[in-house]
């Protein structure tokens, strides 16, 4: 892998020395270090591959800035709490990634790696503890007017999976997977892909395997264990 510039934005300088420690060596060359989301923003750094943040006490509104002041780099959040909203609060401000701060060195590289090259990343625990929110079906109800086939693409956004992979799964075409997938955001009423995968997960749509018990065997989502 090519080197890859990246950000670090941590309030903690003994933590931020730490990730640059272990950044050193790997293809990921720390060009910036910040504070706050606020300082990063506000330096406009011009290009950048990678955004490693911590989780801010006000993630929405922090996380989306951060987002728009970054609209083209890969976003990672490192978190010091396991909790099933603050990975949908940072999903859905548009992050790639969100890894536990004791994940083990080894992990966070490949994770990163993984980012990079468009996947996203979660830790296994996380997803457990997500599923298990998430075992008991909402009221039929809340799919009115969703087609069997936009359901099976809900389930497939839920793992992660590109237009690509859900086209080759569900034995249908690209370009009609992104007709499916357009009218679909707007039943629901959501922006993007990773809004209306928030919006299965909240609603009780998952991936049969998951109902099953078994974890999702997919390349886009990607279950990270330290």
């Amino acid at each position: 892998m090519t080197e890859q510039d990246t950000i670090l934005i941590e309030p903690n300088r003994l933590f931020r020395e730490g990730i640059k420690h272990l950044l050193a060596g790997s293809p990921f060359r720390l060009s910036s270090e910040y504070a706050s989301i606020d300082d990063a923003v506000a330096a406009d750094v011009q290009s950048c591959k990678l955004v490693i943040v911590d989780y801010p006490a006000d993630a929405d509104e922090t996380l989306a800035a951060l987002r728009a002041g970054f609209p083209h780099s890969r976003i990672v959040v490192l978190a010091s709490e396991l909790s099933a909203d603050r990975l949908k609060a940072a999903m859905g401000a548009g992050a790639d990634g969100y890894l536990l701060k004791d994940v083990s060195p080894e992990a966070l590289i490949q994770s990163l790696q993984l980012v990079v090259i468009g996947e996203k990343v979660f830790p296994t625990n996380l997803a457990a503890l997500l599923l298990s929110q998430i075992s008991a079906p909402a009221p039929q109800g809340s799919w009115r007017g969703l087609s069997a086939r936009e359901r099976e693409i809900l389930q497939h956004l839920v793992m992660g999976a590109s237009n690509k992979l859900i086209a080759n799964r569900l034995g249908i075409t690209e370009a009609t997977v992104k007709v499916h997938l357009k009218t679909l955001l707007r039943k629901i009423d959501v922006n993007n892909r990773t809004q209306a995968a928030i919006w299965a997960m909240n609603n009780g749509i998952i991936p049969e395997q998951s109902m099953n018990g078994d974890m999702p065997a997919t390349r886009r989502l990607q279950a990270v264990s330290a």
